[in-house]
């Protein structure tokens, strides 16, 4: 079938060559986003690992959230120009040439190199999903697609215990080994199996768009992570984020006028991807508040009267099951995406996580209540996980897939991103004294959770938005192939 404005033909995939794809591929995207977790129980150890202060160390976590933010939608575009494949290897190399830059230093600086070329890899996701859509029979795509979606949370998730396990047997410079290691096999086996995509965009790639984008999700984003370490109303803060108005409102008429412009604003500004992108926002939001919020519960003090007083490693292991679910409802996922169509998807999905939250105000007495919690969350972050991807492809032109699903990965980075600064706020305000030591407080645990129930409500409204018309026979026949 030839591609209207593209170069090349789409070739269907089906049997064993379509599974080994899918598989391949989304092994690709758990290691990608197992990035993300990979030095979280790290954390508190930073400042003496690197001789450094916590406010300076704390840039190791940040760096990838930035690095990933930058580079995702950019990666996305010279996939659908020079191919996706391609990129995907790209996106693998700056992945391993990051983990031995960390696994061979304990500096601060370099550290922090090595951590911002990690998260150069979360463009892997956004591209893999393109080129299932390029390459697997039509009724593989919309499992396919579920699937590759699950391992932006499922990574995380499964890898928190992992690392955790680590760092506490062995020196932590191994975590960076090991992600190096995993990193090449994942190479090896693109090369092995799947295909460069025969679909590509014949434009010039716009680099000063690509820089003005940088500039200004720099600007937007540092203020929204390091705000509560800078003060909101400090210079920096306000400084880069007026800057980031500016920058971002001077890239977007920029973008207007060139005739191959980094990102189509007019397709972005079509009803259904602009509301999905906002709606990913939310449901971004609302994963990360798990992330950031349930950890710390499950390893408060007993003596608090509401923390369960678990190790590190307990509670990794405890939101493993959160990962794994998001994994085994992709089938489903697709099946009602094939059903009821991706809109009224992401709003169950949107709902189911709302839902979790709700019982995890009601129910967090005991790790069990809080292991169940996480699992509704999971289940409704990856039924909206996969529905995004099918809105937006059904809503670009095929030789835009690989960028708007990059913008849509950014949309759900600037929601973690969001939601790291306001939970982290919250926390840190609402606690009490133990011990001669403060903690969130019961109240604080039970706002957030209260706040991540109504940024899932909001995007089950965005997703109501979604012109129903649209979406009907376009977006499910896309989602299908």
């Amino acid at each position: 079938m030839m591609c209207t404005n593209c170069v090349g033909v789409v070739v269907s995939r089906s049997g064993e060559s379509g599974r080994l794809i899918v598989v391949v591929l989304a092994s690709c995207g758990l290691v990608a986003s197992f990035m993300q977790t990979l030095v979280v129980p790290l954390i508190p150890a930073f400042p003496r690992l690197l001789d450094a202060s916590a406010a300076d160390a704390s840039w190791v976590v940040t760096v990838t959230l930035l690095a990933a933010s930058v580079v995702t939608p950019v990666s996305g575009r010279l996939g659908d120009l020079y191919g996706k494949r391609r990129m995907v290897l790209i996106s693998l190399g700056l992945l391993v040439a990051g983990s031995v830059v960390s696994a061979l230093t304990s500096s601060l600086a370099l550290m922090v190199v090595g951590r911002g070329l990690q998260g150069c890899a979360m463009g892997v996701i956004p591209l893999g999903i393109s080129i299932m859509r390029d390459e697997l029979a039509p009724e593989r795509v919309g499992g396919a697609i579920s699937l590759m979606s699950a391992t932006l949370g499922v990574g995380g998730a499964v890898g928190l215990p992992v690392a955790a396990l680590v760092a506490e047997n062995a020196d932590w410079h191994v975590l960076f080994w090991m992600s190096g290691a995993l990193g090449l096999l994942c190479g090896a086996a693109i090369l092995a199996v799947v295909p460069e995509s025969p679909v590509r965009t014949p434009a010039p790639f716009d680099y000063f768009g690509a820089l003005g984008l940088a500039a200004g999700l720099l600007c937007l984003l540092l203020p929204v992570v390091k705000g509560g370490t800078w003060g909101w109303t400090s210079l920096p803060t306000l400084g880069l984020g007026a800057a980031a108005v500016v920058v971002l409102a001077g890239w977007g008429w920029y973008q207007l006028r060139r005739r191959d412009p980094l990102v189509d604003l007019r397709v972005s500004a079509r009803r259904p991807v602009l509301f999905t992108n906002l709606a990913s926002i939310m449901v971004g939001f609302a994963l990360y508040a798990l992330a950031l919020s349930f950890p710390q519960l499950l390893q408060a003090p007993a003596s608090t009267g509401y923390g369960l007083g678990q190790t590190m490693v307990e509670s990794g292991l405890a939101l493993a099951p959160n990962g794994l679910v998001m994994m085994l409802l992709s089938p489903v996922s697709a099946r009602l995406i094939a059903r009821f169509g991706p809109r009224p998807t992401l709003m169950s999905g949107s709902l189911v996580i709302a839902l979790g939250y709700g019982f995890a105000i009601l129910l967090m007495d005991n790790v069990a209540e809080l292991i169940f919690a996480s699992v509704v969350i999971g289940a409704g972050v990856g039924i909206a996980y996969a529905a995004m991807p099918a809105l937006i492809m059904g809503s670009v032109p095929v030789t835009e897939t690989a960028s708007a699903n990059g913008l849509n990965s950014l949309m759900r980075a600037v929601g973690t991103a969001t939601s790291s600064a306001v939970m982290a706020a919250m926390l840190a305000q609402l606690t009490i004294t133990v011990g001669g030591v403060r903690v969130p407080s019961e109240f604080g645990f039970r706002a957030t959770f209260a706040v991540a129930a109504l940024a899932a409500v909001a995007g089950l409204v965005l997703a109501a938005l979604v012109p129903k018309v649209r979406e009907g026979k376009k977006l499910v026949s896309v989602a299908a192939g």
